[in-house]
């Protein structure tokens, strides 16, 4: 359905002169050698190994996957994944973290069921859903990663942090992965359009800085709990941690500081 929306969009941007916008199909790949060449690493290796449920991702994001979690593998980490789809996605954290991981995804098609207890387990809601979301959290005993890779939708997104990023373990990631949907109508995106996820994690940088705009705000509880906020190509990851007050000093001291 979006991706039919998106070629009405071209096709009215046609009639008008203006740019043509591409597509998830213009982007489309086939697994050949050189890729495989190329994209290595612990994702990578497992991703292109895979021989059971299909596995869809950008080539890209596995240097990016490597980085952020490769340090969680072998451990008891505590995953959720937004969007099932075909079920191999849950396969793939599942050989990349390990037997000790705690790995649930939800989706919103029933259909996804069928992969419950395969690599992780699965629950049927929809990622607006505050009730549903905290119900899964606690089922699951907390969580350290959230990978938001549902409907890219903006308000979707949007929905799904303000309930699980509080929830979030000290020290956690929360990714959001297809940013570039935030530029696609089909996704309630636009260049600049408010409210996507890419201009609503723009605003979570003033957040973040926002003991240096006001006065009374350098203090332990005005201090915000985002460490940082790291943006690739289409993925962007928010840390959590409670932020100390700011402070700066010169040592040794001297008398005319005092």
């Amino acid at each position: 359905m979006r991706l039919l929306f998106g070629r009405v969009v071209n096709k009215l941007r046609r009639c008008w002169g203006g740019p043509l916008m591409p597509s998830v199909v213009d982007f489309a790949a086939k697994a050949t050698e050189e890729l495989r060449s190329v994209y290595r690493g612990r994702s990578a290796d497992i991703f292109f190994a895979n021989q059971g449920r299909t596995v869809h991702k950008w080539l890209h994001y596995f240097s990016i996957y490597d980085q952020l979690l490769e340090p969680y593998a072998g451990s008891n980490v505590r995953m959720l994944e937004i969007g099932v789809s075909k079920g191999g996605s849950l396969n793939l954290w599942r050989k990349f973290f390990g037997d000790k991981a705690v790995i649930f995804g939800i989706d919103i098609d029933p259909n996804c069921a069928v992969y419950d207890g395969e690599a992780a387990k699965v629950r049927i809601g929809s990622q607006d859903d505050p009730q549903f979301l905290t119900g899964v959290v606690a089922e699951m005993g907390g969580i350290d990663v959230v990978l938001d890779d549902g409907s890219h939708v903006s308000s979707h997104q949007r929905a799904s942090f303000a309930v699980l990023f509080p929830l979030l373990e000290e020290g956690g990631l929360y990714i959001i992965e297809d940013m570039h949907t935030a530029y696609w109508p089909a996704y309630e995106g636009g260049l600049r359009r408010a409210g996507t996820a890419v201009e609503f994690l723009k605003a979570k940088i003033d957040d973040m800085h926002a003991h240096y705009q006001k006065h009374g705000m350098n203090t332990e509880d005005a201090m915000p709990d985002i460490e940082s906020i790291q943006f690739f190509d289409s993925v962007a990851v928010v840390k959590k941690r409670k932020q100390r007050p700011r402070f700066h000093l010169q040592v040794p001291a001297r008398e005319e500081q005092i």
